[in-house]
């Protein structure tokens, strides 16, 4: 079951964005900064936040609190779509239990393969060796 997000927990701020837009780019605030207070999130189960804020790295505050920035777009309404979008497939990330290892041995065959293998290699490398004449 997909972790949904509420609207009241998203922070959002709209700042200039860099790059294309004409002589918009200097009058419009079209870049879009999404806050996402991991730490304070009733709506996440704990192993899920700690995965969330390990997956978010750099975007992660000292405060627990997610930002993403995007400004790929011109306008404001796409950048919004563009930062929660990416909130989303973080969140979705984190949602994923990582497998459990399970130790096993190497097979006796395959200790039988590795062997004759070193045996065989041992032997191309002794043939290299220079030839000594008894005489």
């Amino acid at each position: 079951m997909p972790i949904i997000i509420p609207e009241t927990e998203l922070d959002e701020s709209f700042i200039r964005a860099s790059g294309p837009g004409g002589q918009n780019v200097n009058k419009v605030s079209s870049a879009v900064q999404l806050r996402f207070d991991v730490r304070a999130s009733p709506s996440l189960p704990d192993d899920v936040a700690v995965r969330l804020m390990r997956l978010a790295g750099s975007r992660l505050t000292r405060d627990g609190v997610i930002v993403i920035t995007a400004d790929r777009f011109r306008t404001q309404e796409r950048n919004r779509a563009d930062a929660r979008e990416r909130l989303q497939a973080l969140v979705a990330a984190a949602e994923v239990r990582p497998v459990k290892r399970k130790p096993t041995r190497p097979s006796k065959g395959a200790k039988e393969r590795r062997l004759a293998g070193k045996a065989v290699r041992s032997g191309v490398k002794q043939g290299r060796n220079k030839v000594r004449g008894d005489d």
